[in-house]
C-alpha cells in the first residue's frame, strides 16, 4: 500500500547483549570515538521500505508500516493488516504501544528536571529515593546510560513468552515491587563499568520524576511532553488496558513453533509502566524525536550530555547515551532514536541529528527476532539510499539485533 502525505519479544534485557569497554565506577561514560558523521543525507529509498516492510511481514509479521519526513515532505508505507480478525489495513493515523521509546520520554522528563536544577545526574538514586537500592554508589546518570548493574526483571518473568505475558496481562504493579524483583536477581555489573540494559533502571528513574515533582509521570508526560508538541494520538493510560481510538491490533508469537499468534493489544502494561507503557502513532513520534533533537525540549547543554554516546557492542556502530540510542548505519549517517518490543509491537523511531529528517516504523509482533530484524532495515532504506539499502538487506544488516532487545525476545526494548 503507498500512500503521500504532508524467540520471545525481546520482551526482557536477556537478549541483551552486554557490551561496551569498562569505564570506571566513578567516572563519566566516555563518549565513543566514532568515524566522522556523514554530513549530507542521500534521498530516501521508498522502494526499499516497503521491500523491507514486506521482509517483515514474510518474517511473520501480520502488517507493517513506516513514515519518513524530510525536507520534501513526507511519505506512508504499508504492508499487510492492523487486524487479522477482519482484514482491515494497516492505517498511518493507528495507535500502537511503543514500548521502550517510552524510555526516551522519560529521559526527557527527567533531564528537564535537570535542567530546571531540581535533579542532578551524578547524585545517587538513594539521595532522592533513601533507602531504595542497595548500593549509593548507583547514580542517576547510571541509571539512565544502562550502567546501574540492576538486573532487569523481565527476563525471569518472561522466561517463558505467552504464560509470563498472561500472568502479567491484567495485573497492576507498584514500582516498588518491580524493583523489589530487580534485587531479587544477582548484579550484573559494579555501578558505572559497563553497560547492561535493563529495564529496571528506567522504572527506577519514574519514580525520581514522580518524588521530585510531586505528580505521576502521566501528568508530567503530559504537560512537558505531550501538550506542547501538540501530540494528539500520545497517551500513558496505565493501568487501564485499552488502546483508545483507531489503533493496530497487537500479536503476540508464542515460543512454540506452529503454535497460533496471541492477541496481546489489551494490557495494562503495568510490568514496564515508565520503562515501556506509552501509547503513541507514527506521526507523533516523528514529531517528538524531531523537536528533541532540534533542541526544543531540552537545554543545548542538556541535549549534549543525552546524545554523548557509548559502544553497546564490538561493531562499534551501535550507542546509548541518555535514554537515547545511536546508530551508524553503513553509509555514515548517524541517527537517534529509541527502539521498543512490547508484546505485539516492534517500534523503531529515529531522526538524525539536525532533527530534519525522521522514520518511524511499526510491525504489530513481537517475540519474532527475524521480523524485527527485517523491519530495522527501514533505517538504511531511509537514511542511506538506494545505493546502500539492497546491499545491506542482501547481507542481513540488523539495527537491533536480539541481543539489543528490550525484552527477552519475550518482552520491552
Amino acid at each position: 500500500m503507498r500512500l503521500s502525505i504532508d524467540r520471545r519479544l525481546t520482551v526482557g534485557a536477556a537478549l541483551l547483549a552486554a557490551v561496551a569497554a569498562a569505564v570506571p565506577a566513578t567516572a563519566h561514560a566516555v563518549p565513543a570515538e566514532a568515524p566522522a558523521a556523514r554530513t549530507t543525507v542521500p534521498a530516501p529509498d521508498l522502494d526499499g521500505i516497503s521491500q523491507a516492510l514486506r521482509n517483515t511481514l514474510a518474517a511473520g509479521a501480520p502488517g507493517a508500516m513506516a513514515r519518513f519526513k524530510g525536507p520534501e515532505g513526507v511519505e506512508f508505507r504499508s504492508e499487510g493488516v492492523q487486524d487479522r480478525t477482519t482484514g482491515e489495513a494497516m492505517n498511518p493515523k493507528s495507535r500502537f504501544r511503543i514500548g521502550s521509546v517510552s524510555k526516551t520520554f522519560s529521559s526527557v522528563v527527567l533531564l528537564q528536571l535537570v535542567d530546571e536544577g531540581k535533579v542532578k545526574l551524578d547524585d545517587p538514586v538513594n539521595a532522592y529515593l533513601p533507602g531504595l537500592l542497595p548500593d549509593d554508589r548507583i547514580t542517576v546518570r547510571h541509571l539512565m546510560t544502562h550502567r546501574s548493574g540492576l538486573a532487569d526483571y523481565t527476563n525471569a518473568m518472561f522466561a517463558q513468552t505467552v504464560p509470563g505475558f498472561e500472568a502479567v496481562r491484567n495485573k497492576v504493579f507498584t514500582y516498588q515491587e518491580l524493583v523489589a524483583l530487580s534485587l531479587k536477581e544477582p548484579r550484573t555489573t559494579e555501578p558505572g563499568v559497563s553497560y547492561k540494559y535493563s529495564n529496571t533502571n528506567f522504572v527506577v528513574v519514574g519514580m525520581i520524576i514522580e518524588k521530585v515533582t510531586g505528580h505521576g509521570v502521566a501528568k508530567e508526560y503530559g504537560k512537558r511532553i505531550i501538550k506542547p508538541l501538540k501530540l494528539k494520538n500520545t497517551s500513558y493510560v496505565h493501568p487501564a488496558t485499552a488502546i483508545k481510538g483507531v489503533h493496530a491490533r497487537g500479536y503476540l508469537h508464542p515460543d512454540e513453533a506452529g503454535a497460533p499468534l496471541v492477541d496481546s493489544t489489551e494490557q495494562t502494561v503495568s510490568w514496564a509502566q515508565s520503562a515501556g507503557a506509552v501509547i503513541s502513532n507514527e506521526t507523533d513520534l516523528g514529531t517528538f524525536m524531531s523537536a528533541l533533537l532540534r533542541g526544543k525540549l531540552l537545554s543545548a547543554k542538556t541535549l549534549e550530555a543525552m546524545t554523548t554516546v557509548t559502544p553497546t557492542d564490538a561493531t562499534n556502530t551501535r550507542h546509548y547515551g541518555l535514554g537515547l540510542r545511536r546508530y551508524d548505519l553503513t553509509c555514515g549517517t548517524q541517527v537517534f532514536g529509541h527502539t521498543g518490543t512490547v508484546q505485539g509491537f516492534y517500534t523503531y523511531a529515529f531522526t538524525t541529528r539536525d532533527g530534519k529528517r525522521s522514520l518511524s516504523a511499526m510491525a504489530n509482533t513481537s517475540n519474532r527476532g527475524q521480523a524485527n530484524t527485517a523491519l530495522g532495515g527501514t533505517l538504511e532504506a531511509a537514511f542511506c539510499g538506494k545505493k546502500t539499502a539492497p546491499a545491506v538487506m542482501k547481507r542481513g544488516f540488523a539495527p537491533l539485533r536480539a541481543a539489543e532487545a528490550d525484552l527477552p525476545e519475550h518482552g520491552s526494548r
